[in-house]
């Protein structure tokens, strides 16, 4: 099974995809992590990569289906895998369609308060990139990672108005992609209207809503 998650910023993508991983038994693959686990082995596309980014530039989409390839080839993708960050353009979809057949595409439907509430609070470690909630999910240790030890810290572009603007972005962005996926009976829509509704909750609604659309 291939499944697409669709979102904007603070939707809760890659927490839901960590619980879905578990759940169906095949990989979660953020594109972003794809990219710089290139970039820090050193690979011959992730020196490929690296050039762009210290150029501060967009990382061309051939190279980045190429590294999607790469990894989706791998043994443990055999049954299928779950898509974080990927597509964000018609462009990229139908470049995706050329690799891999998509089972379903999960649109998080969030209202922007309740991610404005979320983003707001949340922290970041600068070593491994774990998340955290000073709210609902806090660490073990104020201001350490729980999972390797680092420092956590607030980026500058989780400030509200930055996170509006970040959201209009996204939304003007994205909407045809959804339209896309609609169009050819993929989507499904999960409106989340809880502000702290359990992960697990939701991962389970979502479930719920994949094994309906395949059936």
């Amino acid at each position: 099974m291939i499944i697409v998650l669709l979102g904007p910023p603070g939707s809760g993508k890659g927490t839901y995809a960590s619980i879905l991983t578990k759940k169906l038994e095949i990989p979660h693959i953020s594109t972003g992590d794809l990219v710089r686990d290139e970039i820090k082995a050193g690979t011959k596309l992730g020196k490929e990569a690296a050039e762009y980014v210290n150029r501060g530039e967009l990382i061309p989409d051939e190279k980045i289906l190429e590294i999607l390839k790469n990894r989706v080839s791998k043994q443990d993708c055999v049954k299928g895998f779950i898509l974080d960050g990927y597509p964000r353009t018609i462009k990229q979809a139908e470049d995706l369609n050329k690799i891999a057949k998509i089972d379903v595409v999960v649109n998080l439907n969030v209202s922007d308060q309740i991610i404005i509430d979320r983003l707001g609070y949340r922290l970041t470690c600068k070593s491994c990139g774990a998340i955290y909630n000073e709210k609902t999910l806090k660490p073990k240790k104020p201001g350490v990672c729980d999972k390797c030890g680092g420092p956590l810290y607030k980026r500058e572009d989780d400030k509200p108005e930055v996170i509006k603007e970040r959201l209009n972005v996204y939304r003007e962005k994205t909407q045809p992609l959804i339209d896309f996926y609609k169009a050819k009976g993929l989507l499904i829509e999960v409106k989340t209207e809880k502000p702290n509704a359990p992960p697990e909750e939701v991962a389970n609604e979502i479930l719920n809503l994949i094994n309906k659309k395949i059936k």
